[in-house]
C-alpha cells in the first residue's frame, strides 16, 4: 500500500487481472494501435497517389533537363492548397486565417477538420465508442488546436521559438485547472490515438537510413539503461526503503523506467498488483510527466545541450510517448525525431518487461503457489503495434526515395506539402488533450506518497543521470560523425 494513502475497504481490494487475450485478427479490427496504422497508412496512400497521379506527362524529361543543369524540377502536391494551418500575424490574429491580399485559409482548415473527423470516427466506431459524442467533443478540441496554431504564428512568439506544442499544452492546462474540462469534450480526448496515428504518418519523413543510424544508439540507450534502472529501483525499494508491497514497488519501477501507463498496466497484471496500487503508480507517473515535459526542454536550453542530445535524453526519460513528442517539438524538429525514435524503441520493451516480471514473480516471489503462467507470446501481445506502422511507412517511402524515378523529389515534396500537415495537426490535438486531461489539484495527492514518492524520485534521478551519460556516449562520442552527417545533409 502507498504510505499516507487512504486504506481501502478489504472487500473492495481487487487484483489487476491480465487483459483477456484476443486473436491478432480481432485486434486488427478493434484496437487503437491497429487503427492508428490503418488511418495513418490510408492518409499516406491518399497523399502519395494525389501527388503521383498528377505529375506532368513530361516529368522524366524535366528530370533529365534538371539533372543536366544541376537543378531539381519544381513539382507540387495538388493537395497543398487544400491542407493548411493558420499562418503568421503581427497585430491582428484574424489575419492568420484571413490574410490580407491572399487567399483565406478557412476552406483548407475546414478540409483538415473534416478529413480528420471522418478518419478518427472510423476508428472510434470500430472500438465501440459513440461517434456522436466523439464528433461533438472533437469540434472543441480542434478549435483549441487551431487557437494554439494561431498563437504560434504571432511574430514575437515565432522569434522566441514558442512552438505550437507549448501553446497547446498551456491552453489545455489553463482550461482544466480553472473552469475545468467540459464534459462534452472528454470523449474526444484521445491523446494516444492522435499521437500513434501521427507517428505512423511521421514514418514517411524518417527515411530508413536515418532510422537505422538513430536506431543503433537508441537501442543502447533504451535497452541497456532501462533494465538497469528498473532492477536498481526495485532493489532500492526492497533493500533500502523496505516497501512492504513488492507489487507496488515493481509497478512504480516499471512505470518510471519503461514508458509510463502502458508499462504499468502490463506489469501490474504480471505481478498481481492491487488496483489501487496501479492507480497510485499511474497518478505518480503522470504528475512527474507533466513536470518533466515542461521543465526538461527549458533545462536543456539553459545547459546549452544541443537538440539532438537533448531529444535523446528526453526520449529515454519522459514516461509518456505523447509527452515525449510535445517536449521534442518544443526544441525543434531534430529533437522531436530523435526523442520519438528512442521512445518507440523503448516501447518495445513493454512486452519483454511484462514477460520478465511474470517469470520473476513465479520463480522468486510466489513460487509454486503462483497461478501466473508466463508465456513468451506475452511479448507479442504487449508489443505496441503502431511501431510496426512507423517502421513500415519508413521502409516503403525509403524504397521509393531510392528506387523510384525522381523519388528524391517526390517523397520530400509529398511529405512537406501534405502528410506533414496531418501529422502536425494530430500532434497538436494530442497536446491539447494532454493539457485538458491534466488537473494539478488531482495530481498533488500523488506527490505526498511517502516512501513510494521517494522511490520514484530516486529512480527517476538515476534514470536521468544514466540516460544522459549513455546518450552523450552514443550521440557525442561513438556515433558523433554519423549523426552530424545525418542532420547536416
Amino acid at each position: 500500500m502507498p504510505e499516507n494513502a487512504p486504506t481501502p475497504d478489504p472487500k473492495q481490494v481487487d487484483i489487476v487481472a491480465p487483459t483477456p487475450r484476443r486473436s491478432t485478427w480481432s485486434e486488427m479490427k478493434t484496437s487503437e494501435d491497429w487503427w492508428a496504422i490503418w488511418i495513418g497508412g490510408l492518409l499516406l496512400l491518399i497523399c502519395f497517389l494525389a501527388f503521383y497521379l498528377n505529375l506532368p506527362n513530361n516529368f522524366s524529361e524535366q528530370l533529365a533537363e534538371a539533372k543536366t543543369a544541376g537543378e531539381k524540377p519544381s513539382v507540387h502536391s495538388p493537395l497543398k492548397p487544400w491542407l493548411a494551418k493558420p499562418g503568421s500575424w503581427t497585430q491582428n490574429p484574424i489575419s492568420s486565417i484571413f490574410p490580407p491580399e491572399k487567399k483565406n485559409l478557412l476552406i483548407p482548415l475546414c478540409a483538415v477538420f473534416f478529413i480528420s473527423l471522418c478518419a478518427f470516427s472510423l476508428g472510434i466506431k470500430a472500438m465501440g465508442h459513440s461517434v456522436t459524442k466523439f464528433a461533438v467533443g472533437f469540434i472543441g478540441v480542434f478549435l483549441l488546436a487551431t487557437l494554439a496554431y494561431v498563437l504560434t504564428g504571432q511574430v514575437v512568439a515565432k522569434r522566441y521559438n514558442l512552438e505550437y506544442a507549448l501553446w497547446a499544452l498551456m491552453i489545455g492546462l489553463v482550461i482544466s485547472n480553472t473552469i475545468g474540462t467540459p464534459e462534452w469534450m472528454k470523449p474526444a480526448l484521445k491523446t494516444e490515438f492522435y499521437i500513434k496515428t501521427g507517428l505512423v504518418i511521421m514514418g514517411a519523413s524518417v527515411l530508413f537510413s536515418r532510422l537505422l543510424i538513430l536506431g543503433l544508439p537508441g537501442i543502447c540507450i533504451a535497452w541497456i539503461v532501462t533494465p538497469i534502472v528498473l532492477i536498481s529501483t526495485y532493489a532500492f525499494g526492497q533493500k533500502i526503503l523496505k516497501l512492504e508491497s513488492k507489487s507496488l514497488n515493481m509497478v512504480i519501477s516499471a512505470d518510471m523506467s519503461v514508458c509510463g501507463v502502458s508499462a504499468a498496466i502490463a506489469t501490474a497484471a504480471s505481478c498481481k498488483a492491487k488496483k489501487e496500487e496501479l492507480s497510485f503508480a499511474i497518478g505518480l507517473s503522470l504528475s512527474f510527466t507533466v513536470i518533466m515535459m515542461i521543465v526538461m526542454p527549458a533545462l536543456i536550453k539553459v545547459l546549452g545541450i544541443g537538440p539532438i542530445l537533448g531529444g535523446a535524453w528526453m526520449g529515454g526519460t519522459i514516461d509518456s510517448t505523447g509527452a515525449v513528442a510535445a517536449s521534442g517539438a518544443i526544441l525543434g524538429e531534430q529533437a522531436e525525431q530523435v526523442a520519438i525514435t528512442i521512445k518507440m524503441i523503448q516501447n518495445i520493451l513493454i512486452g519483454v518487461t511484462a514477460f520478465g516480471v511474470a517469470v520473476y514473480w513465479v520463480t522468486r516471489v510466489e513460487g509454486k503457489e503462483s497461478q501466473i503462467k508466463p508465456d513468451a507470446w506475452e511479448i507479442w501481445y504487449r508489443f505496441p503495434k503502431f511501431v510496426l506502422g512507423f517502421v513500415l511507412a519508413s521502409s516503403v517511402f525509403s524504397l521509393m526515395y531510392v528506387y523510384m524515378q525522381g523519388g528524391d523529389i517526390i517523397v520530400p515534396t509529398m511529405v512537406k506539402e501534405s502528410s506533414k500537415v496531418f501529422r502536425g495537426w494530430f500532434f497538436c490535438l494530442a497536446f491539447i488533450s494532454i493539457g485538458l486531461e491534466t488537473n494539478f489539484r488531482e495530481l498533488t495527492k500523488f506527490l505526498k506518497g511517502g516512501k513510494p514518492l521517494i522511490l520514484y524520485v530516486c529512480g527517476q534521478s538515476l534514470n536521468l543521470i544514466l540516460t544522459l551519460l549513455m546518450a552523450w556516449l552514443m550521440f557525442s562520442v561513438f556515433y558523433k560523425d554519423a549523426i552530424n552527417e545525418l542532420f547536416n545533409k
